[in-house]
């Protein structure tokens, strides 16, 4: 099954399962991926995280049934996962700004309908890659554990405390990695690092990590990083794996490498800025 082909099976196996108790995990297991890539792919493909969006179909369906049935509210609750009127009725009324009451008594709701994927497998989009072999390697930085649904919004904190622990650079911010040794679940780790020898000093709430040896398919990122790096991420999930009939992704990592931005005029937001992304693969 290819990348495409995985997404369409995870709307279709969520749509089919929305009155069970299902998690990313479940949904990753049942299409033979890992957890780790399935939930990133997931959420640049179809621009909602894979809990967000269950959450607002379950919420959607929800609100229909007290449209337009006589069915008890309570029941509706337990029916799409919900243990206690209370969380219940705070996640209705964010989701559709009127209480499950207000609604039957002739409220309006708020409608999501479930996702409909075409992703065309085509030619014709350009992007620089080198594939290469590299050795196990070891970093030194700031790991932080984050939630996949939560990720967005943590990753500039993480930054925040590694520039505040490491006022002086002596460990520079070359790498960000995403790794999850497990592919499971619903955290990961993110890395903040630099390459590490052993006559550095590991500096307090920093450590040592060791990335295995893997083949890279390596995305060079030319631009402005804020700009640059979403942009080729999503190229990546859009149609690089789309289309790729030789590799497939190896392992629960993922690497952002970043030259040092002292080195161009306007740092990270200079048109040359160069930075690159990092996917272990594995002939399929």
């Amino acid at each position: 099954m290819n990348w495409s082909e995985s997404i369409v099976k995870a709307i279709e196996y969520i749509e089919n399962n929305l009155t069970n108790d299902i998690t990313v995990e479940d949904i990753a297991n049942h299409l033979y991926m890992s957890s780790f890539y399935f939930q990133k792919g997931f959420s640049i493909v179809c621009g909602y995280g894979v809990s967000e969006y269950i959450r607002n179909r379950k919420l959607s369906l929800a609100g229909y049934e007290i449209l337009h049935t006589n069915n008890k509210i309570i029941d509706i609750a337990l029916k799409y996962g919900y243990d206690s009127p209370d969380s219940f009725t705070k996640a209705f009324t964010r989701f559709h700004g009127s209480t499950p009451t207000e609604v039957r008594r002739g409220g309006k709701v708020r409608e999501f309908a479930p996702l409909k994927i075409n992703l065309i497998v085509k030619g014709g989009y350009t992007m620089e890659y080198k594939i290469e072999e590299r050795e196990r390697f070891k970093v030194i930085g700031l790991k932080s554990n984050l939630k996949y649904e939560t990720a967005s919004i943590e990753i500039p904190k993480v930054w925040t405390t590694f520039f505040k622990k490491n006022p002086f650079s002596r460990i520079k911010p070359k790498y960000a990695v995403n790794f999850d040794n497990n592919m499971s679940g619903d955290t990961f780790d993110y890395m903040i690092c630099d390459d590490y020898n052993e006559d550095m000093k590991i500096t307090k709430g920093f450590e040592v990590v060791e990335i295995p040896k893997f083949t890279w398919v390596i995305f060079s990122c030319i631009g402005p990083s804020n700009i640059k790096m979403p942009e080729i991420n999503e190229k990546i999930f859009k149609e690089w794996l789309p289309n790729s009939t030789e590799y497939k992704i190896a392992a629960g990592y993922n690497i952002e490498m970043y030259l040092n931005p002292n080195d161009y005029k306007k740092g990270v937001n200079d048109e040359q800025y160069y930075a690159e992304i990092w996917i272990p693969i594995e002939k399929k």
